[in-house]
């Protein structure tokens, strides 16, 4: 029996460990989106500026993307299964000070703690789920762990969106207790740790590579987040912190490389498949984060939506994408080449780009919005599970802690690459129309002095005064002519993002033949 074999569990012990893992990929997935509808009662209720306030969702990405890379190095250092479950206590007692945080810059520091347990849970859930089921079923396993990535994103916000309206904010973080508590009993009783060689001396820890890692990925993360509302490189700060992140980037790669006990195993990426494999994952977070970014953001500011309703739109597309993971762990072993899968999911996810683009104005109902929705679930469904399988397909050992960790580095990043650039071109694509709608807005016109009239008339039987309802017509223009840009920039966002997806079709020949059977014995050189 190989070391591989001893971590391969059967009957409940493996139905409880995958409870266990789906549970904690859940905790911190839900967790990272769950806030975004409650940071208006937090500034309220906690005296904090915008900007203070969208701290809270930065820390904790920034505690995320920073361990997710260390995740396979602190797993070997510490015993798997202690640091998977010193990981969920730090993420619960941390979510329980969030709840109690008294001023804005208590609740981003215990963001950052909550952030640093959160990480650890996703990529050690990932690797534990993989290495209980034999290979011949891993494809299985990965469509049962991806069920909690891909609805986890969804359930934050209707969830929050019912917490924050029924209940208050504190809540969001108290609702992670209970299942934390279960998650660590389970973890203690089920988890098993794999033996990897010794560990490493204080002295040979490679803190210089943690310290290049967290200059990196942390200056990076800041970029992205605050780099559309301070002007990207016209701000002094943003341009001082992206040369920081490449000059962080290129030193630490070269750490990497030479050091003898590397922090992050580059020497993985050799491998051709996880190569290709991190390049779909980021363009996949790009997608995901995206488009769950635009769709409440379009309800509830331009349909004008609560955000509970706004929440619940997105749950059949979830429920569909649940649906459709058992069938393809099913089609993976049955030996159907993901390749295949990522293509046909890269071209339904086209599909649903252009119907956004076609079904988008200013009074969309729910009935236009429903089927996009359910082509979306269906997309991410084929691209999910073949991705991350294909990814680690070749890999073996502790060699799928580290792939997985890239794996899910690459994730987040691109999910906050595309939330970065989603946000900038909103921005800069409404001016664009702004201008060329009002270039088209002749007061000349007789349509549209017809059009004032009539809200100058009927704000007159309101009860103002001739000047006053003028006045109030001109802003009703206004408001409607913002409304319609803010639209036209959201329906071009989709159009590129499905621009983006097709582009993305040919990187699939790129898979080595032979490599997609699910059974990394054959393929290892």
């Amino acid at each position: 029996m190989t070391q591989a074999d001893d971590l391969v569990e059967y009957g409940y012990r493996r139905v409880f460990i995958t409870i266990t893992a789906v549970l904690c990929a859940l905790l911190e997935i839900v967790d990272t989106t769950i806030v975004n509808v409650a940071l208006t009662n937090m500034r309220g209720s906690l005296g904090a500026t915008l900007n203070d306030v969208a701290w809270v969702i930065t820390a904790y990405a920034i505690a995320n993307v920073i361990v997710i890379p260390m995740t396979s190095w602190l797993s070997q250092q510490f015993g798997r299964r202690n640091y998977f479950v010193a990981s969920i206590i730090i993420f619960t007692t941390a979510s329980f000070l969030c709840g109690n945080a008294t001023n804005i810059w208590e609740l981003i520091i215990f963001r950052f703690i909550q952030g640093l347990g959160g990480g650890a849970l996703l990529v050690t859930a990932q690797t534990i789920i993989t290495e209980s089921y034999p290979i011949a079923k891993r494809g299985m396993a990965q469509a049962i762990y991806g069920m909690g990535v891909i609805v986890g994103p969804t359930l934050g916000p209707p969830l929050g969106g019912y917490l924050v309206d029924n209940f208050s904010w504190p809540y969001i973080f108290y609702i992670n207790i209970p299942l934390g508590i279960i998650a660590t009993i389970l973890a203690i009783t089920f988890v098993k740790s794999p033996q990897y060689g010794g560990k490493l001396k204080a002295n040979q820890v490679d803190w210089l590579g943690i310290f290049l890692l967290t200059a990196f990925i942390g200056s990076l993360q800041f970029v992205l987040e605050h780099g559309q509302q301070d002007d990207w490189f016209n701000n002094p700060i943003i341009t001082l912190l992206s040369t920081i992140s490449v000059f962080g980037l290129v030193l630490f790669i070269w750490r990497e490389l030479t050091y003898k006990h590397p922090i992050v195993n580059l020497s993985v990426l050799k491998d051709g498949n996880l190569r290709i494999g991190i390049v779909m994952c980021f363009i996949l977070g790009f997608g995901l984060y995206g488009s769950t970014l635009i769709i409440p953001i379009y309800t509830q500011a331009i349909l004008g939506w609560t955000a509970t309703d706004a929440g619940l739109l997105l749950i059949p597309g979830s429920i569909t994408t649940a649906f459709m993971m058992p069938i393809i762990g099913k089609l993976i072993q049955r030996g159907v080449p993901q390749g295949y899968m990522v293509a046909i999911g890269f071209l339904i996810f086209f599909f649903f780009t252009l119907m956004m683009y076609n079904n988008m104005t200013p009074n969309t109902g729910v009935e236009h919005l429903f089927w996009p929705l359910i082509l979306r679930g269906i997309g991410l469904g084929l691209l999910f599970v073949p991705i991350t399988t294909l990814s680690l397909s070749t890999l073996k050992g502790k060699n799928i802690g580290e792939g997985a960790a890239f794996t899910g580095m690459m994730r987040q990043l691109g999910g906050s690459f595309g939330i970065a650039i989603i946000t900038t071109f909103i921005t800069r694509f409404t001016q664009k129309h702004r201008v060329d709608l009002i270039s088209h807005l002749d007061a000349s016109k007789f349509e549209v002095q017809q059009r004032i009239l009539m809200l100058q008339k009927g704000f007159m039987s309101k009860g103002f005064s001739s000047n006053e309802a003028l006045k109030k017509a001109y802003q009703v223009m206004d408001y409607s002519v913002l409304k319609q840009s803010t639209v036209l920039s959201y329906m071009d966002i989709f159009l590129y993002l499905g621009i983006l997806f097709l582009c993305c079709i040919p990187i699939i020949f790129l898979i080595k033949k032979g490599k997609n059977k699910i059974n990394p014995a054959d393929a290892m050189h």
